[in-house]
């Protein structure tokens, strides 16, 4: 992998991440369209870096939120803020169990298969379009509410469905205010991300090269920046109920993604 597709893939990975438009989608099309023929441990490797840059991203955009929170904890206490910690683990129970369970038959649905991530992206840009329309409420995020927006998160695993996109259109849905949406919806996929790298260096998946450390360093530098971006805009959006636009664009791509996989066989 070349400097300009880790710069590339990097701006995707930041963009898409936030953006309700799928970043693994986005990510599978780039890698297809840029001719990327990594070996898989590469492949995986520069994947790990660019989503440990976003959740890097995620913190820093909600660091005030973040320290509460931990402050909240170590307070040994009934607090909100432990309140709210055990609404994220509650939503990360369904992506973990897919994870455990099914990550084999997950594997196997990525690496250029971009005919499911056109479709997929069909159905993103359903939920977007639905979730524009729904009534302003003023609704928290409650335990029920936790697990089903996991669900939909877990959901979000498959290549095409955005993970905010799914999880901000459901927790909006709910009837949760679009604000809190926003929040818990970047919050809740922080640990899942570090879970996941831990979980890579346990079993000793990743392997590294020294070769690898300038792609890896720009793509990291490149989804962060954008990261930033993408996440601050993202939640302003929210607010102001501009989802509708972001469904147009899967629609458009989620087509023209199908009707390429037909010509070209990917």
């Amino acid at each position: 992998m070349d400097i300009i597709d880790a710069i590339i893939l990097g701006i995707i990975q930041g963009l898409t991440e936030f953006l309700p438009v799928s970043s693994s989608g986005h990510l599978e099309l780039g890698k297809a369209l840029l001719g990327d023929n990594s070996i898989p441990q590469e492949s995986l490797i520069f994947t790990i870096v660019l989503h440990f840059a976003t959740a890097l991203s995620t913190i820093v955009v909600f660091r005030k939120e973040v320290q509460e929170i931990v402050g909240g904890l170590f307070q040994f206490r009934w607090n909100e803020e432990t309140r709210f910690s055990l609404k994220i683990i509650i939503s990360m129970i369904p992506a973990v169990f897919i994870g455990l369970f099914f990550e084999k038959q997950l594997e196997q649905l990525f690496g250029e298969n971009i005919q499911l991530v056109g479709f997929m992206l069909l159905i993103t840009a359903l939920l977007l379009f639905l979730a524009d329309r729904a009534k302003d409420t003023s609704k928290n995020v409650t335990y029920g509410n936790a697990f089903i927006i996991g669900v939909s998160q877990a959901i979000a695993m498959l290549p095409g469905i955005s993970r905010s996109g799914s999880t901000i259109s459901t927790s909006v849905l709910l009837g949760i205010d679009k604000s809190k949406a926003a929040r818990f919806s970047f919050l809740m996929v922080v640990p899942l991300i570090f879970g996941s790298i831990a979980k890579e260096i346990i079993y000793g998946k990743i392997s590294y090269d020294s070769q690898q450390f300038t792609p890896l360093a720009i793509g990291f530098v490149a989804a962060f920046i954008s990261g930033l971006f993408a996440c601050t805009w993202m939640i302003k959006l929210v607010k102001n109920s501009k989802l509708t636009y972001f469904a147009i664009y899967c629609l458009i791509v989620g087509a023209i993604t199908i009707v390429y996989s037909f010509f070209t066989g990917l």
